[in-house]
């Protein structure tokens, strides 16, 4: 099984995809409704839908977008060369990730990280399944 893709409400599409090539991803689709990314690694893509009912600058929907780097530093010193505003700035956490914060133009929450092999292996990883 692959994740394909995760879709995030945005109030205005011109701005969210502006906001996302900024970040570094590659606008695949282009209508006025609808937008995908692909990431650079060409693993799973998101996509952006219009949603007219969503606050601007509200409080996006509840999820947070993960996305990873292995120079999560640098990473963050670029973007913010390019405008972007962050929350918080890269901070080692005690799940063993170093993590950033930002939010996007629609307060879709965003979290910029590093785990390497923490990322799906930590210390304290267990495997519970329904599978025989």
């Amino acid at each position: 099984m692959k994740l394909n893709q995760i879709t995030l409400p945005v109030h205005d599409m011109q701005a969210a995809s502006e906001f996302y090539r900024k970040l570094g991803f590659l606008q695949i689709v282009d209508t006025p409704h609808y937008a995908r990314f692909e990431t650079p690694d060409q693993g799973p893509s998101f996509s952006l839908s219009l949603d007219t009912d969503m606050q601007p600058n509200g409080a996006g929907n509840g999820a947070t977008l993960y996305f990873e780097h292995d120079d999560l530093d640098a990473w963050v010193k670029s973007l913010e060369a390019k405008g972007i505003v962050f929350e918080t700035q890269p901070q080692d956490q005690r799940w063993l990730w170093r993590e950033a914060s930002l939010y996007d133009p629609s307060g879709n929450k965003i979290k910029l990280y590093h785990a390497g092999e923490n990322r799906l292996n930590p210390p304290w990883r267990v495997e519970i399944s329904d599978e025989g």
